[in-house]
């Protein structure tokens, strides 16, 4: 073993790791772990904002599978990648943020930038520690990745003294982490299945994390073999193809009422890898964990997930891959054909466009999208109104084709979008953001620019945080505070950081200029000129403004 300092024994472990890419902020912090870097092979994408870094790790993380890495500096850099690290625990993506941290000999003196990083990341995070013993890296960073993966994957924070990253140790290294070994679970398949066999108006609810294109082909195929209409999580819509004749619709803020009326009706739930969060249930109404309603059998790999809201009659502690593969493979004993295409129908009612208001209607703009892009293109979005648009009347196609936060978190499409260019070279990816959600975080056109990403952007303007301000029509009608926004001209904007700029004030042009975008690098960006009045997908801003003033 030779002499090493922290910052290329950590390097080194990322490498053997198999990390290919991090993101950062650089500070002097973690100098040490930016040497160990210089040259090794990792790419290192430098970011504008310590929250655009974490979130565009987090992003990776969903796409490989595999953590993903951001390095900050301390303090403000810390607290400003705290956002990203909300996303991948809500999310359940595996992450690791190294934190660059005060020397150990200047603690509890509130020198510069000191924080308690274990205080402040505890509530958010898998694990936090900080490192105090070069030497000890290689059982700290081993032990920060199989946690990061393990269970339910999430995000890992460790913090490192900059005399810990600058110091040397002859410290042996340690392996990947061991690949876990899975389990024979036909049994439990038989008896999912021998259950299912009972129900009268079964429906599968899918989603969580740790999913992959297989996994997507074997809900398509054991959902058809028994005919089992199937309501995906909340912005996990790629987890099965959409023209699926069982795809029943997606679980989300604006969900279809007919597919929550039917999940209601449902005397079984088959849960695979969803938490059944709030998003997914209407705020624990549908259904009502204090009712006697539908039995649910619940797989998820986190065994203190199952039951935490709602009583499983069978609890299958598993990833819900490994499961559905097996269930994939037992006999069909029972079908519900009429079941299954009522349900199919009303998601096909749903998604036929609902005109609003305005010379651009985003139903169709989104509609032609679905029908026109790529099959494996890559759509990312953050949070806001906008957002519903998509997640109705966009069909996704493929597994992997969906970076969306499931913490509604803004300013998440850009940073993620970014991610996956580089990631995925050749593959479009399209960002469909709100006025107010593209400007969390557009600085980051700097770091798109800087690495050669090619990014699309359509940005949906307003003049208004607009899922704020429907909540207030409808709470306060007609009484405006504290939600409209002035905003740049986007298309110049884009044009400045290098990339092209268009704005669409009609409809019936927006296809001939995004054919314009096609075959062209860079950062190509489409500024939507909306009405005001286009609230939501289903209510204009006047008549929110009724139905709350009519309370």
């Amino acid at each position: 073993m030779s002499e090493r300092h922290g910052g290329q024994i950590l390097v080194d472990h990322l490498k053997a790791f198999g990390v290919r890419r991090v993101f950062c902020v650089p500070g002097e912090s973690f100098l040490a772990a930016l040497d160990g870097l210089y040259g090794s092979g990792i790419e290192t994408v430098v970011c504008r904002h310590e929250g655009g870094a974490a979130m565009m790790a987090e992003a990776h993380g969903k796409l490989t599978g595999a953590p993903g890495v951001a390095f900050v500096t301390r303090g403000p850099g810390a607290c400003n990648a705290s956002s990203g690290v909300h996303v991948a625990r809500q999310d359940s993506t595996p992450m690791v943020l190294f934190v660059g941290q005060i020397a150990r000999g200047h603690r509890d003196r509130e020198a510069f930038q000191e924080v308690d990083y274990r205080a402040m990341f505890g509530p958010l995070a898998k694990w936090v520690a900080e490192v105090d013993d070069t030497a000890r890296l290689p059982e700290y960073l081993a032990r920060a990745w199989r946690i990061a993966m393990s269970g339910r994957p999430g995000p890992v924070v460790l913090a490192l003294p900059e005399d810990v990253l600058s110091g040397t140790a002859k410290a042996a290294d340690r392996g990947a982490p061991a690949v876990q070994e899975t389990a024979d679970y036909r049994p439990v398949a038989a008896r999912i299945a021998e259950r299912l066999a009972r129900a009268e108006r079964p429906m599968i609810v899918a989603g969580g994390p740790l999913w992959s294109a297989q996994a997507a082909k074997d809900l398509g195929a054991f959902s058809e073999a028994w005919k089992i209409p199937v309501a995906i999580g909340f912005r996990r819509q790629d987890y099965m193809d959409n023209r699926h004749p069982c795809y029943a619709g997606d679980l989300n803020v604006g969900v279809n009422p007919q597919l929550w009326a039917r999940m209601r009706q449902a005397d079984l739930l088959l849960v695979l890898g969803s938490r059944l969060g709030d998003i997914e249930t209407g705020s624990y109404a549908r259904p009502d964990p204090l009712e006697a309603g539908s039995a649910i059998v619940h797989v998820h790999a986190d065994p203190d997930e199952i039951g935490r809201v709602y009583p499983a009659e069978m609890a299958v502690c598993a990833p819900a891959p490994v499961v559905l593969a097996a269930l994939a493979e037992v006999a069909v004993t029972r079908r519900w054909e009429a079941w299954c295409a009522e349900a199919r129908a009303e998601y096909e009612h749903w998604i036929t466009p609902q005109e609003t208001p305005g010379a651009v209607k985003l139903e169709r703009v989104v509609n032609w999208l679905s029908d026109t892009l790529p099959e494996e293109t890559i759509l990312t979005n953050g949070a806001g109104n906008y957002a519903a648009w998509l997640h109705r009347y966009f069909v996704y196609k493929r597994f992997g084709t969906q970076l969306a936060p499931t913490s509604g978190s803004m300013g998440y499409g850009f940073p993620a979008a970014i991610a996956a260019a580089l990631e995925h070279k050749g593959r479009p990816v399209v960002c469909f953001a709100g006025d107010g959600c593209f400007q969390m975080t557009l600085n980051e056109a700097s770091t798109a620019a800087q690495y050669g990403a090619d990014v699309t952007v359509i940005v949906v303007n307003n003049g208004r945080y607009g899922t704020i301000r429907m909540h207030q029509e409808k709470t306060y009608p007609g009484r405006v505070s504290g939600t409209d926004l002035a905003n740049p001209d986007f298309a110049a904007l884009a044009r400045a950081y290098g990339g092209q700029g268009w704005v669409v004030e009609r409809t019936e042009d927006f296809p001939s200029i995004y054919q314009k975008v096609v075959g062209q690098s860079g950062l190509r960006l489409i500024e939507l000129k909306v009405d005001p009045e286009a609230l939501s997908t289903g209510q204009s801003l006047s008549e929110a403004r009724a139905a709350g003033k009519g309370k």
